[in-house]
């Protein structure tokens, strides 16, 4: 807390909140006391304004494009680490020694299989559910199967569930794919890493062996990474106020997966890739663009701008160079959606249109492109995206269980209705 404080003066009076200042970043106004005081809110639609709580785990500084995971910048994580390195340093603060870091490998990859029963689960959907249907209604099942980790109170039980939804949430996600495509569930593997074990859920079959490309493997690696946490965004808020109830894990996981289907929030590098799509050929970019410059027309560019980022995504840098790599190993350097995607890029750095509205390319411009060149349909996009992210909403979740401070979420509102009035008998009406 710093000596300075804010000063709001409403009428003839005048009163004093104190200024809050994190380690990096802005400072904050602590108005928790504003309505006892004053009688008043705040409005703030979107909480754009507004921080919920105090958080130790990531940071972002939306105009220089800055993101880190407990202080280490995402461009080193992503090119010294690997995605279950990270997952520890998510949950536990510190980077792992060696023995830290096998104990932990070693802890998730027994936990990679399923309950048997729950094969029994997906065959309830139907054949053509979407793979995040599946996924939400799965997740939440497993307090169902795992009751023996639902105790909030114990912080065994919290440390069993959050390992077990870590490592079960690729088996689930594979079988959620391999369920829409009706080919038979893989069984997790123990020898591989948790990369290669994903896609080798995904994509053998017991007609024949299938051997997991390591440059693959990375790039499934690297979107994992960088796409493990990312501050208080929608999913986060929504496993944090599910877990403010004291509901199960289980079921706060699931109330994120649900926020991140929304098309605004997790469905954005399946918007941008079809948007790609749709373009077709560079030869058709100024006519789209002319288009998004329209605003009469409707046509949004998708996989530019971000709600934090107002400047370049440090996560977009990173998955530029991966898509070219993966591009070139499956033979499709002359990919038609990446010449597309590298002349959108070009144009939007430089039209005067782009750059005074700050929208550039975000991570979802170039993900949904290599997740496409890797074999996975479009509809898998935001299942990938919630098996990464999955480790950051039980950080999030975990750190909010254990602060002194926490209180059920309950946001208050600027009531706009019906005033008082009576109650007319329907013959009266």
């Amino acid at each position: 807390m710093s000596d300075t404080v804010a000063k709001l003066t409403i009428g003839d009076k005048t009163f004093e909140f104190p200024v809050l200042s994190g380690s990096v970043g802005p400072d904050v106004i602590d108005i928790r006391s504003l309505y006892a005081k004053t009688g008043l809110f705040t409005y703030d639609p979107g909480f754009t304004s507004t921080a919920a709580t105090d958080s130790a785990i990531t940071y972002i500084d939306g105009d220089k494009g800055e993101l880190m995971y407990r202080g280490y910048p995402i461009e080193q994580l992503a090119d010294k680490s690997h995605y279950l390195e990270v997952c520890y340093l998510l949950l536990y603060g510190e980077l792992p020694d060696k023995a830290k870091l096998a104990d932990f490998e070693n802890r998730v990859t027994r936990h990679t299989m399923v309950h048997e029963q729950m094969h029994f689960f997906y065959r309830g959907f139907r054949r053509d559910a979407h793979p995040m249907a599946v996924v939400c209604g799965v997740v939440g099942a497993m307090a169902a199967f795992y009751h023996d980790s639902i105790d909030i109170t114990d912080p065994q039980q919290r440390e069993i569930a959050s390992i077990r939804m870590i490592a079960k949430i690729p088996t689930i996600v594979a079988m959620a794919y391999k369920y829409s495509v009706g080919q038979p569930f893989v069984y997790p593997r123990n020898d591989l890493d948790y990369a290669s074990n994903f896609l080798h859920m995904c994509f053998s079959v017991p007609a024949e062996p299938y051997v997991v490309n390591p440059t693959i493997a990375r790039a499934m690696d690297l979107i994992f990474t960088l796409h493990a946490d990312h501050e208080q965004n929608a999913s986060t808020s929504t496993v944090r106020l599910a877990g403010s109830s004291d509901a199960n894990p289980f079921a706060c996981i699931a109330a994120g997966v649900a926020c991140l289907w929304g098309p605004a929030h997790g469905g954005a590098n399946e918007a941008a890739l079809n948007m790609l799509k749709e373009i077709g050929t560079p030869d058709k970019i100024p006519e789209f663009i002319a288009r998004v410059k329209d605003k009469s027309s409707g046509v949004r560019l998708m996989g530019f701008g971000h709600r934090v980022y107002k400047n370049y995504d440090p996560r977009a840098k990173v998955m530029q160079q991966t898509a070219r790599s993966v591009l070139d190993l499956m033979g499709v350097e002359n990919n038609p959606l990446l010449q597309v995607a590298q002349e959108l890029e070009r144009i939007a750095l430089t039209d005067e249109y782009f750059v005074s509205r700050k929208l550039y390319p975000n991570v979802d411009f170039y993900s949904g492109i290599i997740l496409e060149a890797i074999g996975f349909p479009t509809s898998m996009f935001t299942a990938i995206f919630a098996l990464s992210r999955t480790v950051g909403w039980i950080a999030q979740w975990k750190e909010m269980i254990g602060d002194p401070q926490k209180k059920i979420g309950r946001p208050r509102q600027l009531y706009n209705g019906a005033p008082t009035r009576d109650y007319e008998p329907i013959e009266r009406r």
